[in-house]
């Protein structure tokens, strides 16, 4: 794999545990050593890995936890720390979200989610 498929794969396995309720996975995404934060769409910012893991688990342990799709994914990589930009699709509208992500023991860890909008809906293929 190469960096960029490496990245893409840490942003997948981000939605993949917000679908499967997994806070478990969930956990294991972000990083641990570096701090972390997160910007819920309406919320104030929330840092810290106890905080950004606990606004998670309120979310993906909810019985009425939205299905989320992540939709064209754009990777820039600037070192050892890569941004994903990419569309949300989840109730029927679209987020744009922001994912950085930096390498933490030889893996590609998140540091921040920042998802806002709505937004007109990306041109799907």
């Amino acid at each position: 794999m190469d960096v960029t498929e490496d990245v893409l794969s840490a942003n997948e396995a981000f939605y993949d545990a917000f679908v499967a309720g997994d806070m478990q996975a969930m956990s294991a995404v972000w990083a641990a050593q570096t701090p972390i934060t997160c910007l819920h769409p309406g919320w104030a910012p929330v840092a810290g890995r106890e905080a950004v893991l606990e606004s998670w688990r309120g979310i993906v342990e909810s019985p009425q936890r939205p299905i989320i799709e992540c939709h064209q994914p754009s990777v820039g990589i600037h070192g050892e720390m890569a941004i994903v930009l990419c569309y949300e699709s989840l109730g029927g509208g679209f987020l744009f979200a922001t994912n950085i992500f930096v390498q933490e023991d030889g893996a590609w860890r998140m540091i921040h989610h920042h998802a806002g909008g709505p937004v007109a809906p990306p041109k799907l293929r």
